[in-house]
């Protein structure tokens, strides 16, 4: 627990320097806000997008078919011997 809370303690201050204190002209986030918003990256992002979306298409499909198949009513499960047999009486 303790551990933890330290642990909390470093990434809040990590984030509070890095949001605060300036080195040169900006924060450390607003370095990499800077960064994120150059050509390159955009063209580095749109060649993951071409790339990685239709696995990612993929994937998204088949974690509905999933979630369909999981919440779907059990209406013709009757017949299909999961459940107990009925105790027999005398």
């Amino acid at each position: 627990m303790i551990k933890l809370i330290i642990m909390l303690l470093i990434a809040g201050a990590l984030a509070y320097c890095g949001a605060t204190v300036k080195l040169g002209k900006r924060t450390f986030f607003g370095h990499v806000a800077a960064i994120w918003k150059t050509d390159e990256v955009q063209d580095m992002k749109e060649g993951f997008k071409e790339k990685a979306g239709p696995a990612v298409d993929k994937v998204s499909r088949g974690v509905k078919k999933g979630i369909e198949e999981a919440t779907k009513d059990d209406k013709g499960s009757a017949g299909s011997g999961s459940q107990a047999p009925a105790p027999a009486h005398p």
